[in-house]
């Protein structure tokens, strides 16, 4: 009788098509809208900027496994999360941004964060956050001028403030900017991927429908920012929208803070972790007057690991034991016990 073959494997068991690979072939599906809407906005120059930051995460990777003493055919075989990490990045960056500040923050994000910890799955926080804080204090200059552009003119583009920048050097009244143009990103100025929020809703309702993200947790967080952020202003609600519309929260919120590597293992840990980021968020834009949203993530994955020894989840058909009362035993129960034990000798 010939024998059965049988592969063993630890829990769970779960059967579905889904896997690394096609999960990160759909976050980079999300981002083709916003690759496109920064084309429209600021020009050809935006293909350079991200080509080179894909290029670099990918060959960091391949390089990095080869150096492991990993054959051509295993290192060259990537599940795509490079892919993704040198897209969010570039798309983080804006068009005049030198050329080689996308290389530097992919190495960085591949090779230190996600290799050297032991690669996909492994890191402590977002790689790609991590490699755009790494080149943003390293070379702060080079990285934050931005330059504005236009659905008509894209050529036309000059150098300008950011909207948010724009509201706490000039007050919020005083930016000349309408909320419609936050949303459609008509002639502002920002990064390539962050301006135009109704390209990154796009890919935001695609990661919902193909389930790959849920939806509730990125609104979370946007709407404590907004909140937070009017109530750090005297409850003055013409802050909402101007504060979730502007920086790059919502790019944040819908493709970095919802990774899940760096985000906690439970419900009631995700509620934690998101609301923690809306008030995080708020507060050290008030604080610090600048955008903070990548630093605010980095601090809260960096607390990920508190949040899943805290709360724990429940493990499946645990039923909790009842307590006994601690009813004492009464003096004619003691008697009776006694007696037929003498009876019994």
């Amino acid at each position: 009788m010939e024998s059965k073959k049988f592969v063993g494997s630890g829990s769970p068991h779960i059967k579905s098509n889904s896997g690394t690979k096609r999960i990160m072939l759909d976050v980079i599906i999300s981002l083709i809208p916003s690759l496109i809407a920064g084309i429209i906005l600021f020009g050809i120059r935006v293909i350079p900027v991200v080509a080179l930051s894909v290029l670099s995460a990918v060959v960091s990777e391949i390089v990095y496994s080869l150096l492991s003493k990993k054959t051509f055919k295993q290192a060259s075989d990537i599940d795509l999360t490079s892919v993704v990490t040198g897209l969010l990045i570039g798309l983080s960056f804006n068009v005049k941004v030198a050329w080689f500040v996308p290389i530097f923050a992919s190495v960085f994000a591949i090779i230190v964060v996600k290799m050297i910890f032991g690669g996909t799955g492994n890191n402590i926080v977002n790689p790609a956050l991590a490699g755009r804080c790494f080149v943003f204090i390293s070379f702060l200059g080079l990285s934050t001028a931005f330059i504005s552009g236009g659905w008509v003119d894209p050529n036309g583009i000059t150098v300008g403030a950011t909207p948010l920048a724009k509201v706490f050097e000039s007050g919020l009244n005083n930016i000349g900017i309408s909320n419609l143009d936050l949303f459609l990103g008509r002639n502002l100025a920002g990064c390539i991927g962050e301006t135009s929020k109704v390209a990154i809703l796009i890919g935001f309702v695609y990661l919902s429908i193909r389930k790959v993200i849920d939806f509730k947790w990125p609104l979370i967080y946007i709407a404590t920012t907004g909140l937070f952020m009017v109530a750090l202003n005297g409850f003055d609600f013409n802050w909402f929208l101007p504060s979730i519309l502007s920086g790059g929260l919502i790019y944040v919120a819908v493709f970095m803070a919802t990774d899940y590597v760096t985000t906690p293992n439970t419900g009631w840990g995700n509620l934690l972790y998101f609301i923690g980021l809306g008030l995080l968020t708020a507060g050290l834009r008030i604080a610090c007057q600048m955008e903070v949203v990548t630093f605010a993530v980095l601090l809260m994955n960096i607390i990920v690991p508190l949040i899943d020894k805290w709360i724990v989840p429940k493990p499946f058909g645990l039923i909790k034991k009842q307590k006994m009362p601690n009813t004492p035993v009464s003096d004619a129960k003691r008697t009776s016990s006694a007696f037929n034990k003498e009876a019994q000798k």
